[in-house]
């Protein structure tokens, strides 16, 4: 069972990279913008996986995306957005399975990892008027998360078929 898991980890932390590697193609009118197709490998972890694994793809998800692209500032928001969002995500799962289903996990999931990257840029520019744009982004999470959830809800299924559960 250890092999599978490492094998489904590894496989998880790939499709993370990929997705988030074509996400850059996408063109949004609104810029900085991104669906976070990203994260459905956050979640299929999250939800099949458990917390700890969860939490090592999103780290190691942030450390390599940032190589491949623009270095320390991308990883710092790539990881202020991506451990926020994931701090959430457990909590809710956690404490609130079951009155919020992973549509709600995942909006929720998007629209911190949208603060958690605001509060980044408003630290490393030195203003708040990054804030002024997070109601847009908070619109936005509520659409892009729950387009990842239906493809995560999907893929949680499939996983969990291949693993006998």
């Amino acid at each position: 069972m250890r092999n599978k898991n490492i094998a489904l980890s590894s496989l998880l932390l790939a499709v993370s990279l990929v997705l988030s590697y074509l996400e850059g193609f996408i063109p949004f009118p609104v810029p900085g913008f991104k669906l976070g197709l990203a994260n459905i490998a956050i979640l299929v972890a999250l939800y099949t996986m458990g917390p700890l694994c969860a939490f090592v793809i999103c780290i190691l998800k942030c450390l390599f995306s940032s190589l491949f692209s623009f270095g320390i500032t991308a990883f710092l928001f790539s990881l202020a957005g991506g451990l926020l969002s994931l701090f959430v995500m457990i909590f809710l799962k956690k404490y609130f399975s079951r009155s919020v289903s992973i549509y709600g996990v995942s909006i929720a999931g998007a629209a911190f990892h949208n603060l958690g990257q605001i509060i980044i840029a408003s630290v490393i520019m030195e203003t708040s008027l990054y804030t002024t744009y997070l109601p847009i982004l908070l619109l936005l999470s509520v659409i892009s998360g729950a387009v990842t959830s239906v493809i995560a809800r999907a893929s949680i299924k499939a996983v969990n078929a291949s693993k006998g559960t």
